[in-house]
């Protein structure tokens, strides 16, 4: 009887797992709706002592996403002094939902990451996630590996998709 041989651990390819780069930490929407009058006003003056009597250290350590659910017109410099009195405690801010959040914070990671370690080797993309990893973070991963790998695959070593070879 011949032996069965596990040819994908022998081989050179190596598995890139973007869920791995998952950062840790609490994400927050922070809707400013209730800290406008009639949920749709913004009069200055309320605003502010709004934002002098709320307690910002409860984000601490969050990624929070800044919006307003109701229909009211937001001036720009609202969000930019919330973002003042959240900056001492926040590890990101920014105006937009969840997914655009968790899309910020992938293509940060994804721009600093040293993707030498590929170079001219086979690189699979794992597919499945059981963190919201957000579409976008799939395709910079792709692009910026692409520039050193041999070739460029998605999904599991048993089932890939190739997407790019040199």
């Amino acid at each position: 009887m011949d032996e069965i041989i596990n040819r994908v651990s022998q081989s050179k390819l190596i598995t890139f797992n973007l869920e791995d780069y998952y950062p840790k930490g609490q994400r927050v929407v922070l809707d400013i709706k209730d800290w406008l009058f009639e949920g749709f006003i913004l009069r200055e003056k309320d605003f502010r002592e709004v934002l002098e009597k709320h307690d910002w250290s409860q984000y601490q350590d969050a990624y929070v996403a800044l919006g307003c659910s109701s229909d009211a017109i937001i001036p720009g410099w609202a969000y930019m002094l919330i973002a003042t009195k959240l900056q001492s405690y926040v590890k990101k801010v920014m105006i937009g939902n969840l997914q655009n959040l968790e899309s910020a914070l992938y293509q940060t990671i994804i721009n600093e990451l040293d993707v030498s370690s590929f170079k001219d080797r086979p690189v699979i993309i794992k597919g499945c996630s059981n963190k919201p990893v957000p579409p976008n973070a799939y395709v910079w991963a792709t692009t910026k590996i692409q520039t050193v790998a041999k070739s460029v695959m998605y999904g599991e070593a048993c089932s890939s998709v190739p997407l790019f070879k040199k």
